[in-house]
């Protein structure tokens, strides 16, 4: 009985483990910033942490959008 539970704990931190780390991962690659350039008028998106980023059409730096 006592390896049975041990077992049953093991899976359940396992899991949690597991859990907490690819959350942490999805979020991290879903976090984006958006951007709308003045010049080209091209909508895009860069990683979250970055106030201004230039256009992937035309190069000019646009800040981000705010809502």
């Amino acid at each position: 009985m006592l390896y049975g539970l041990c077992v049953i704990g093991l899976f359940v931190v396992l899991w949690f483990y597991y859990d907490r780390r690819d959350r942490a991962l999805y979020d991290a690659g879903r976090r984006k910033i958006s951007f709308h350039c003045i010049r080209c008028n091209h909508l895009y998106t860069q990683p979250a942490g970055t106030e201004t980023a230039p256009c992937p059409k035309c190069g000019h730096v646009n800040v981000r959008l705010k809502f």
